[in-house]
C-alpha cells in the first residue's frame, strides 16, 4: 500500500506539515513509522481522513448562498487592471486560479493583493468572493 510522509500528506490536504503533525500527535490522523523512524500516513488512512476533512471543513462557519459548489479560499496574488476589465489571481493551497471580471467588480470588492478571498468554480467559470 502507497505510504506517504507527513509533508506529502499536508501537500494533499493543504495545509502545512507542523497542521498535519499536530493532527498526528492528537490522533485525529493515523501514523505509523518506518525503518528510519520517518512518520508515514497510508493512503487508505489519508483518503479518509481527506474526506472527512472536507465534509467538516468550513461546518462551524456561516456558509454563503451560492450555486457554486467548488470554492478555493485563497489570497489575492495579482490583479491587472483594464480600463473595463480586470485579471485577478489566487493562490488557493497548491492551486493558482485565474478569473477575468470587470473592474468595477474589483473596486466593488475592494479586491487587492494580499486580501483573503475565495475563488469559485463553476463549469469554466471562476466567480470571486470577498472573504
Amino acid at each position: 500500500m502507497q505510504s506517504y510522509t507527513i509533508g506529502q500528506a499536508a501537500r494533499l490536504l493543504g495545509v502545512s506539515p507542523d497542521t498535519a503533525r499536530r493532527w498526528a500527535d492528537a490522533g485525529r490522523l493515523t501514523t505509523h513509522r518506518d525503518e528510519g523512524g520517518r512518520r508515514l500516513v497510508d493512503g487508505r488512512d489519508l483518503a479518509a481522513f481527506s474526506v472527512d476533512l472536507a465534509r467538516s471543513d468550513g461546518a462551524d462557519e456561516e456558509t454563503p448562498y451560492t450555486s457554486a459548489r467548488n470554492a478555493f479560499p485563497g489570497i489575492v496574488t495579482a490583479i491587472k487592471l483594464g480600463d473595463v476589465a480586470a485579471q485577478v489571481e489566487i493562490q488557493a493551497g497548491p492551486h493558482r486560479l485565474v478569473s477575468l471580471l470587470t473592474r468595477e467588480a474589483v473596486e466593488e470588492l475592494g479586491l487587492e493583493v494580499g486580501v483573503e478571498a475565495t475563488a469559485r468554480v463553476k463549469s469554466t467559470n471562476v466567480h470571486i468572493d470577498r472573504a
